[in-house]
């Protein structure tokens, strides 16, 4: 299992500084993006969101849940990923080029192209982090 403590400090390590920091989320935006997508977070990303999702880091940039203005808002990913066939139960956790990383209620991160889901997943949103994104 991909320890989360040991994964946010190489977050918060690899962050970048930007001329705009993104904002972390508070709980009860989670809950106004939960009844807007009509869909639980799971329990991974939401912690992530909470507590990850204003680092800045590569090319890769997740979804974030604080600012509903910026192009990486949960609910704006969402409505797209689904309008594009992403399947609904499928909670985006970050779009590249058309693709998907998506988070399955029970919280394993799977990765869905051109369409399909692939046979590529992570078992948490974690070891998507430490395995994707750190590695981009």
């Amino acid at each position: 299992m991909a320890d989360i403590d040991e994964v946010l400090d190489l977050l918060r390590e690899y962050n970048e500084p930007v001329p705009v920091p993104l904002e972390l989320p508070d709980e009860d935006r989670l809950v106004e993006i939960e009844e807007e997508i009509l869909l639980p977070i799971p329990r991974d990303m939401r912690t992530f969101l909470l507590e990850a999702s204003d680092v800045v880091y590569g090319g890769i940039e997740p979804v974030t849940a604080a600012d509903p203005h910026s192009h990486t808002y949960l609910p704006e990913v969402t409505a797209v990923a689904w309008a594009q066939g992403v399947p609904r139960y499928l909670m985006p956790l970050c779009e590249i080029n058309g693709n998907y990383y998506c988070v399955e209620p029970e919280g394993e991160v799977v990765f869905w192209r051109d369409g399909d889901l692939t046979d590529e997943s992570w078992p948490s949103v974690w070891h998507w982090v430490r395995d994707v994104w750190l590695e981009s």
